[in-house]
């Protein structure tokens, strides 16, 4: 791995570049409660090898990055937004192309609206409208309800594996089968690689910040909506809401569930 720790909006964030500085950026923003190792590596130099100069982090409390005090998170939700636009400072990138995942979407999103400048495009992939409105969406499943309720052993690094490991095959649903063991191993290189794993539950409670103005009519930037047919967690009316909220939205559903995080 080539990591490279910046400076961005005054915190330490762990990054990883691939490709080519002079092609096209491509920032990957993942889900809270996960590092960039979700950004998969062989994924990544795919992406590189299309043409584009692609940039991975761990948000604060995740990997490498700075880590506070679980349970006291000294940043709200719009700070990691404002920590994408500090990414691309600390690579000396103007505007780029965003990609995100989850609630990384809905960071993507937030970029667009407050940071429009910065933005060439954006993919939002499992996510879910990033501002409130008048819209009725259906919540998560029964089944996923019922496993978010549990707990994990935060103080044990086994318990936590084998919590994310079956977070992870909820997440994935049932039509397709399920890869345990190369999940398995990229938990545990998550839960191993970080400066304290348990800093993560901070991404639960993070406070709301100042509120974003605009709508999502607002985002100029071309936007493909990728969403799972079982999603359990945004269902498929999530994708569909941003898709025909967004100008020049497109929207893409793929069978079964969502990508891990």
């Amino acid at each position: 791995m080539t990591e490279r720790m910046v400076e961005a909006n005054g915190v330490e964030l762990c990054t990883e570049p691939f490709g080519d500085p002079a092609h096209a950026p491509l920032l990957l923003v993942m889900g809270t409660g996960a590092s960039m190792l979700w950004w998969e590596e062989g994924f990544c130099r795919r992406l590189a090898d299309g043409g584009r100069f692609v940039i991975r982090y761990d948000h604060r409390d995740t990997g490498r990055s700075v880590t506070y005090e679980p349970g006291r998170p000294p940043y709200a939700g719009t700070d990691l937004a404002a920590d994408a636009c500090g990414v691309l400072d600390a690579y000396g990138i103007s505007r780029a192309h965003l990609v995100g995942v989850s609630a990384g979407g809905g960071l993507a999103q937030l970029v667009a609206l407050g940071n429009p400048d910065r933005v060439c495009s954006l993919v939002l992939i499992s996510t879910s409208p990033a501002l409130p409105g008048d819209r009725e969406l259906p919540p998560p499943t029964a089944e996923f309800g019922r496993f978010v309720s549990t707990v994990a052993e935060w103080s044990d690094a086994e318990s936590v594996v084998e919590y994310l490991v079956a977070y992870s095959r909820v997440l994935a649903g049932g039509r397709r089968p399920f890869a345990e063991a190369p999940m398995r191993s990229l938990v545990r290189h998550d839960v191993e690689r970080a400066r304290d794993f348990a800093a993560v539950q901070n991404h639960d409670m993070l406070p709301e910040g100042e509120p974003v103005i605009g709508s999502l009519s607002s985002i100029a930037a071309p936007t493909l909506v990728i969403h799972g047919t079982a999603d359990p967690l945004f269902p498929l009316e999530h994708g569909d809401a941003l898709a025909r909220e967004i100008p020049g939205g497109e929207a893409a559903a793929v069978g079964g569930s969502r990508p891990r995080r």
